[in-house]
């Protein structure tokens, strides 16, 4: 199976042998039966770090166990930084973000470009309202020009453009290692149409990983008031992104926003892809608990950050 074609249909034609022909000979033909069978290949995105926190290279496919549901899995698929990135850039345009408007531009320009070739690229922004400016593209120029002309100003309508973003790479990148950024204070301040847990299920059901490029951020007495009252109604990113596999990075932490993008892109680098085959016999379509973990003895000290679970595939399906 092709690394790009992990979800594919396979068509398998059984067709009755004809009788050997002769002049004139009538040959009775049999309807062909075609039986149709649908498989996925669930791929896993993890990151392995040492006690330093740093992220682990050289690993092989020996090197990991994963468990689907509790039950162990045979690693089908292995590779590192291979398959082709689809990632969503999401970026609050609140007026948070102006403060680093010049920064991200530049960022953008020199992190994006070390991307692969392959890798695409899509841009969405939001304040009270969600805009998709630019679909899936390989100039990644383009994304970086787009900042240009931007406005800034507005509430923090993160629900939406989480959940947007998710559906986006779903429908649009079937086929590649999907990634979301956010780039905010990560402080949402405008209930949006899609509730907390819509928005984790969606992400979790695109095969998402989240990362967040966080900056620091402040809000008038009113938003802290509102954002209070809102509370359960409002994402929390720092829950949601560990349940994808992803992780924050704070622009003070990193001492720039240059800095922690260029370190957020090299994790996206690091990351290991592994691949498995399910047993759909029981609870097609159900959520499943993933479980990623280093071989007996391999890495001593060492994590493994990754998603927590998917939802599973359609079933098999034969028809006649």
């Amino acid at each position: 199976m092709s690394p790009r074609t992990f979800l594919g249909r396979l068509l398998a034609g059984v067709v009755a042998l004809a009788l050997p022909t002769a002049p004139f000979a009538r040959v009775q033909q049999k309807k062909p039966k075609t039986i149709r069978v649908e498989t996925s290949l669930v791929l896993v995105e993890a990151t392995v770090k040492d006690r330093a926190g740093l992220a682990v290279d050289g690993l092989t496919q020996a090197d990991f166990e994963i468990t689907d549901d509790g039950l162990p899995q045979t690693i089908s698929h292995f590779s590192r930084d291979q398959l082709p990135l689809a990632v969503a850039l999401v970026v609050d345009l609140s007026t948070s973000i102006y403060p680093y408007l010049d920064q991200l531009r530049y960022s953008l320009q020199s992190s994006l470009l070390t991307l692969k070739a392959e890798d695409e690229v899509a841009l969405f922004t939001f304040t009270y309202d969600v805009k998709k400016r630019i679909g899936l593209t390989h100039n990644k120029s383009a994304v970086a020009n787009q900042f240009d002309v931007l406005p800034i100003g507005g509430s923090t309508n993160i629900n939406d453009a989480l959940y947007l973003a998710a559906h986006f790479l779903r429908e649009e990148a079937p086929a590649a290692r999907r990634v979301i950024i956010l780039v905010s204070d990560n402080v949402a301040s405008q209930e949006g149409k899609f509730a907390p847990k819509e928005v984790e299920n969606e992400i979790i059901k695109s095969d998402a990983v989240l990362y967040s490029l966080k900056i620091p951020g402040e809000n008038t007495l009113g938003e802290q008031k509102y954002i209070e009252m809102a509370g359960p109604s409002l994402v929390n990113v720092s829950k949601i992104v560990p349940h994808t596999g992803g992780e924050i990075f704070e622009v003070q932490k990193e001492g720039s926003l240059s800095a922690a993008f260029a370190a957020l892109i090299l994790r996206l680098k690091a990351r290991y892809t592994l691949g498995f085959m399910p047993d759909y016999s029981a609870g097609n379509g159900r959520f499943h608990s993933l479980e990623v973990r280093l071989a007996s003895g391999r890495c001593k000290g060492c994590s493994v950050r990754t998603k927590r679970g998917y939802f599973a595939a359609p079933a098999p399906s034969a028809s006649q």
